[in-house]
């Protein structure tokens, strides 16, 4: 008997990688096909699959309350590689799930580069992957190549929307004053490997923080290119920049908001903002300013972040910058399983089908996989009412969405409880009886959206299309 020919997989990032994983777990020939190092990108500095570009962090882990929470959840249910690697290099960040950047990476393409099924060849495909390739999965990320997202263009007769991704700046620990500083995480909560004492945090009283918001008003930025000056920003990743531009107080309600940490100090004074950094290695010599994404000059950078109390000495690993992203009209070119309709070999996963997010793209790259895998046959789709049949709704159209979505009105989209169908009824009533009222309320409504989640999942993991094959 003849062995199916290789399904291709084109971009070796998270989705690209999780997509391979999945593939060869049943039994399938994969070719993996990166093409870093022979051509690098503005935002990865290695060769390694899978590299972690901006934030280390998967977001929060819990999942009877969070969407993104439950999206680990269901992915580890579903042998995600990404999450498996996730969990096996964790460091402390309070409430959520992040990563050693190296020893994640590290782990996956160790992982994919000893699997008996898959070849990873190293080249950039230029164009339309060749005729003869009958099955695709284009995971380039958001950072395609010219001529590959030129020729998709070309294609579909869409132009790509875009939007800016930005990387915030990581500090040398050993350089942050914590006589100044202290650790503690956002109403002292624990998560995954974490002690809830997991962020460094710098207080601002209100005349510093107006003086930093005056000075990020007046710094120099870099300068757009010209292809950048019509590109909108994704809301979910904006420069601290564009936040200060929209009122003097939105930085402080967003990455420098103050609530939930107490100064021990000054135990009596409560900071009216604080800037948070979170542990980037597992060695913890390392930590990110989180949500100081920015298009800020360098030597700017420097100047203003070391006006934070407990930043006055700061060194830098590496400072913040911004590149493009871009992202397909999916509602409107992609079918119900991640099919480009006009050409359906090639199937598209990750941040270019318009998802937002490391997981979001992993866990699109794992539906991709299992679409692709079928030998033929149908997959259904999974429940829109679990957190990967949202995801994929929100991509593909489905039920919230119209087919003629356009340019104005389909944006990237992290996973959140907004996507999911409303509950056939909300609770109203706790478990001794007594009437939920306010948070209590919002608590039980989002536990029980991730109880039928994972029960809707497990029955449609249960329906005998998902099988792995034996080792």
């Amino acid at each position: 008997m003849n062995e199916r020919p290789s399904i291709h997989i084109v971009g070796g990032g998270l989705a690209g990688a999780e997509a391979a994983w999945q593939i060869a777990a049943r039994g399938l020939p994969v070719a993996l096909h990166e093409m870093r190092p022979a051509r690098m990108t503005d935002a990865h500095k290695t060769e390694r699959l899978a590299e972690l570009v901006c934030s280390n962090s998967f977001r929060s882990d819990d999942k009877e309350q969070s969407a993104i929470g439950l999206l680990h959840e269901e992915m580890r249910r579903l042998g995600s590689l990404i999450m498996r690697a996730a969990d096996a290099n964790q460091v402390p960040a309070g409430g959520a799930l992040a990563v050693d950047r190296d020893g994640f990476a590290g782990a996956i393409t160790a992982a994919l580069e000893a699997h008996p099924r898959i070849t990873i060849h190293r080249e950039e495909i230029a164009g339309l992957p060749p005729d003869d390739w009958d099955s695709v999965i284009v995971a380039t990320g958001p950072l395609t190549s010219p001529a590959l997202a030129d020729a998709i263009r070309s294609l579909t007769g869409e132009d790509s929307l875009a939007f800016f991704d930005a990387i915030a700046p990581i500090v040398y620990r050993e350089s942050i004053d914590l006589s100044v500083a202290w650790f503690q995480s956002r109403y002292d909560k624990a998560g995954p490997g974490g002690s809830g004492a997991d962020y460094i945090n710098c207080p601002m009283t209100r005349e510093q923080y107006a003086a930093f918001v005056a000075e990020v008003l007046a710094a120099d930025k870099t300068a757009f290119h010209e292809w950048e000056t019509s590109t909108p920003y994704f809301d979910g990743c904006l420069p601290i920049e564009i936040m200060a531009a929209r009122g003097p107080e939105t930085l402080r309600h967003g990455p420098m908001k103050p609530f939930g940490l107490t100064n021990p100090h000054d135990p009596q004074t409560k900071a009216y903002a604080v800037v948070q950094l979170r542990q980037d290695n597992r060695l913890g010599t390392l930590f990110n300013m989180v949500g100081f994404q920015t298009k800020l000059k360098h030597a700017e950078q420097v100047r203003i972040f070391r006006t934070i109390p407990g930043l006055e000495m700061a060194e830098f690993a590496r400072l913040g910058g911004l590149h493009r992203n871009t992202f397909l009209n999916s509602p409107k070119l992609l079918d119900d399983t991640l099919r480009l309709k006009v050409m359906p070999r090639l199937r598209f996963a990750g941040q270019i089908t318009g998802c937002e997010g490391y997981v979001e793209s992993a866990a699109i790259g794992l539906l991709a996989a299992r679409f692709a895998a079928q030998l033929g046959e149908s997959l259904a789709p999974p429940p829109p009412t679990t957190a990967h049949g949202a995801l994929l709704a929100h991509i593909t159209g489905g039920h919230m969405q119209t087919i003629d979505a356009g340019p104005g009105s389909f944006q990237p989209m992290n996973i959140n409880f907004g996507l999911f169908p409303p509950l056939a009824q909300a609770p109203t009533r706790d478990e001794q009886g007594q009437r939920l009222r306010g948070t209590q309320k919002t608590i039980a409504k989002k536990r029980a959206l991730c109880r039928r989640a994972l029960a809707d999942l497990d029955r449609w993991i249960a329906d005998g299309s998902h099988r792995v094959a034996a080792e």
